[in-house]
């Protein structure tokens, strides 16, 4: 809820449909996004006056193998589809985002990471091979070893340069659908590393993932809970057969017997400020060091998903925005300079709510995010008043991140400026990826926000049709949480005017 734009939407359900999209693009001159699941925090999928082509149609399962655990889909797929079909054959995602509503697609062009990722790397690690389609029509089959250019540069691309219309993966065999986890709280960001080393070190824990509470500070900045996770192996689970099932991993529709979790976001709006958060955050470090060592087992989707345990959480921000703030950074780099983020943000006084920390591996994929070393994600609750700070926020983060040799994550980010990919991959990737976009998007029809933001503005394809034969059915841009004073005038508004018509 950061930022709005309003586009034509494409929702093909073929091939066909798709090239459709892409003619109709290359006819009227129209720039053109990808969007999955709509999970990015920020501008990925937006399209401002142009095409978004929405893949959420393209459900299909293609080929599944439960004998080698090898399955073939399309883009829209989502990770809860894929597992619901492969967990009862004893198979589970290699790696998931915290959200089940995350598509195939879209989890591939972002590259995500998951509570693993220090153990296994980003989804890119595990996909065998995909078929892009490209703005000129072209068909290109990619893996390691065919296109090896294109696959490493498409993974974590953000369909800068064609849509993944399949996506054969490699999934988890599992023998459970439980895990086994420890809860560790900790005191200080000396003892938040110090758990992460420990259970992630000598082939330990399978998940490991961090919560610190961003308002301590001091001796006890850092604080939080620390929670590794195990898979069973075979024997541990007594009833495999029935915790394997996918509906042994659903979650109640009510939240203690008597709250529909759909509207969980209502109760929470009230502590969505620093005054309750700060209370909650308190109050999670206390019930954390009661719980602390005591091993229990979880389902798998309790314990990966826990953004879906609340349906339309993010509408609790109200007519706030929400910015996440991702950085990664390297192992010895991260415990002092995550401690300078944190302090900067309180000193800013713009506390993040909510803070998570995760390990991770390096990769091999041209614009990764992934490094030997950490990252952590911060929620601000951002009102319409703070935007400026927020950004002024923002670029001083961008500075120390930049400054310790770290990254950032497309998917997380809506505040990065131009020429940020050169700053943080160096000129030369930025250059390959810029000339496999060339040579594969020639006109350069794939242009989202993020890309135009981050990277620039490129001339528009070429137009064949005049304006006003376009279509002339618009979506809305999303305006939730916020009255009309907020939204301000619609984004196709000509300077000086509060109302306006597509140009």
């Amino acid at each position: 809820m950061s930022s709005s734009s309003l586009s034509y939407v494409y929702r093909p359900t073929t091939e066909e449909g798709i090239i459709d999209a892409f003619e109709d693009a290359e006819a009227f001159g129209l720039p053109v996004a990808l969007k999955g699941g709509g999970n990015s925090y920020g501008d990925a999928f937006q399209c401002p006056e142009g095409i978004v082509i929405d893949l959420t149609r393209m459900t299909r399962i293609l080929e599944w193998s439960p004998q080698t655990g090898i399955i073939r889909c399309e883009p829209g797929v989502t990770i809860e589809q894929l597992w619901q079909y492969t967990l009862p054959d004893g198979w589970w995602p290699p790696v998931v985002p915290g959200t089940a509503k995350v598509t195939i697609g879209g989890a591939v062009a972002a590259n995500i990471h998951g509570k693993n990722c220090f153990a296994v790397g980003p989804i890119g690690d595990h996909v065998l091979e995909f078929e892009l389609l490209t703005p000129t029509r072209d068909k290109i089959h990619c893996s390691r070893t065919e296109n090896s250019d294109i696959f490493y540069a498409a993974i974590g691309g953000f369909g800068l340069l064609g849509v993944i219309f399949s996506v054969t993966l490699q999934m988890k065999r599992v023998h459970s659908g439980l895990l086994k986890v420890e809860p560790v709280s900790v005191a200080s960001w000396r003892e938040q590393f110090s758990a992460f080393e420990r259970l992630t070190g000598g082939g330990q824990a399978d998940y490991v993932v961090g919560w610190v509470d961003a308002f301590s500070s001091g001796a006890s900045s850092g604080r939080g809970l620390v929670h590794g996770a195990w898979h069973l192996g075979p024997g541990e689970d007594a009833h495999p057969e029935e915790t394997l099932r996918a509906s042994a991993q659903a979650l109640p529709d009510t939240f203690a017997g008597c709250l529909a979790r759909s509207q969980l976001f209502r109760f929470m709006r009230p502590f969505v400020n620093r005054f309750g958060m700060r209370m909650v955050n308190a109050a999670k470090f206390r019930s954390g060091k009661r719980e602390s060592g005591r091993i229990h087992r979880e389902s798998l989707a309790r314990f990966s998903f826990l953004l879906d345990a609340a349906p339309n959480w993010k509408l609790s921000y109200g007519k706030a925005a929400l910015v996440q703030y991702q950085a990664f950074l390297p192992i010895e780099r991260a415990p002092e300079a995550f401690d300078r983020i944190v302090g900067l943000s309180q000193d800013r006084g713009m506390v993040p709510l909510l803070a998570v920390l995760k390990k991770h591996r390096q990769d091999s994929f041209l614009l990764s995010h992934g490094l030997d070393g950490y990252s952590l994600a911060l929620d601000y609750r951002v009102p319409q008043k703070a935007r400026d700070a927020m950004n002024s926020l923002a670029r001083a983060l961008d500075e120390i991140v930049l400054e310790n040799r770290g990254r950032f994550y497309f998917a997380k980010d809506s505040t990065l400026f131009l020429g940020a990919p050169a700053a943080v991959w160096g000129e030369d990737a930025v250059a390959e990826f810029l000339a496999i976009k060339r040579r594969l998007d020639p006109e350069s029809v794939l242009q989202s926000a993020l890309f135009t933001r981050v990277f620039g503005t490129v001339a528009p394809p070429s137009v064949s049709a005049p304006a006003e034969e376009r279509p002339q059915e618009w979506e809305q841009p999303s305006t939730v949480g916020a009255d009309e004073d907020e939204v301000g005038p619609p984004p196709w508004a000509l300077p000086g005017e509060s109302e306006g018509k597509p140009r």
